[in-house]
């Protein structure tokens, strides 16, 4: 029988926990602003990440995704999921940029990882290469085909649209994850107070409000995830693609239901905000009770609030 999911005090309950086990990566996209995260050069071990999940499942989590930076980086990191995956959650998955997907995909899969989402923003090699600075698409396509290989699922790509980069290529990367069964997730890019370079976020902004509108009339049937932020899901011709929207976006904070942990161990209640953290890892590294522990995940649920009401 589940824990029931405690709720902070806009009644949102806490069904997912996303543990950035890292902020090292092996590419350098544009855009990325790490969750707002400040660089940490201290990461917690497997026996810390499996703590913080058990006092997860505890408060009624049912959700665990691993990110980074890039999680695969990390040469413990089917250990982790191994040791995540003993907790009998309902979920577990990672976000990943695929290139290092080929070489772990079975092993994941067999050490309990049940989906992956795969960070993959252009089909092209030259504009993979000017978003990501690496020459690493065919390695991250490889990633994905693994990923779809070994049953992973749903196998998302992660698609962040970017004003004069890759808005037009919508359409075909919708072709290749048809294709494949994969399902794609349009993102609208971010622009929170922890961007290190604010003016790329304006300059390269692209509105996904007409996107929503072409997908809505072409559609064959569409569905809103009420535990997802409201977005919504469009099947096409056999394919289904999720648009994220959260600027300025009130159904996306109104309908939250996800908890973040930093890599150096703290409590991130909201996604756009560094300076509500809480301290985690350091009860953890002084052998407090499950208890004590609880009460420390009850804090940063209090903290949460909407960004955008």
């Amino acid at each position: 029988m589940s824990i029931e999911a405690i709720k902070d005090k806009y009644e949102r309950p806490i069904l997912s926990l996303r543990i950035t086990i890292t902020n090292k990566c092996n590419e350098n996209c544009l855009y990325c602003h790490h969750d707002g995260m400040d660089d940490s050069q201290e990461e917690m071990n497997a026996d810390e990440i499996y703590r913080i999940c058990k006092i997860a499942k505890n408060i009624g989590v049912r959700k665990i995704r691993l990110s980074g930076g890039e999680p695969l980086i990390r040469k413990d990191i089917v250990e982790i999921v191994s040791k995540i995956a003993s907790l009998d959650f309902d979920d577990i998955s990672i976000t990943s940029n695929g290139t290092l997907f080929g070489k772990y995909a079975k092993d994941l899969k067999e050490a309990g990882l049940n989906r992956v989402n795969i960070s993959l923003d252009t089909l092209n090699p030259e504009t993979y290469k000017k978003v990501t600075t690496k020459n690493l698409l065919e390695s991250a396509k490889n990633g994905i085909l693994k990923a779809v290989e070994v049953g992973l699922y749903p196998v998302k790509i992660n698609m962040v649209l970017m004003k004069g980069i890759n808005e037009n290529e919508v359409d075909d990367m919708f072709e290749f994850c048809k294709k494949h069964g994969i399902i794609l997730q349009l993102i609208e890019l971010m622009d929170s107070e922890n961007c290190d370079d604010e003016k790329f976020s304006r300059d390269y902004h692209y509105n996904l409000d007409p996107i929503n509108e072409k997908l809505l009339s072409i559609c064959d049937e569409v569905k809103t995830r009420e535990f997802m932020q409201n977005r919504k899901k469009y099947f096409i011709d056999g394919g289904e693609i999720e648009v994220v929207k959260p600027i300025e976006n009130s159904d996306f904070c109104a309908n939250c239901t996800r908890l973040r942990i930093t890599p150096d161990g703290k409590i991130k209640p909201c996604l756009l905000r560094n300076d509500n953290l809480v301290e985690l890892i350091s009860h953890i590294r002084n052998n407090e009770s499950d208890s004590q522990l609880k009460e420390v995940f009850i804090k940063g649920i209090n903290k949460r609030e909407p960004y955008n009401n």
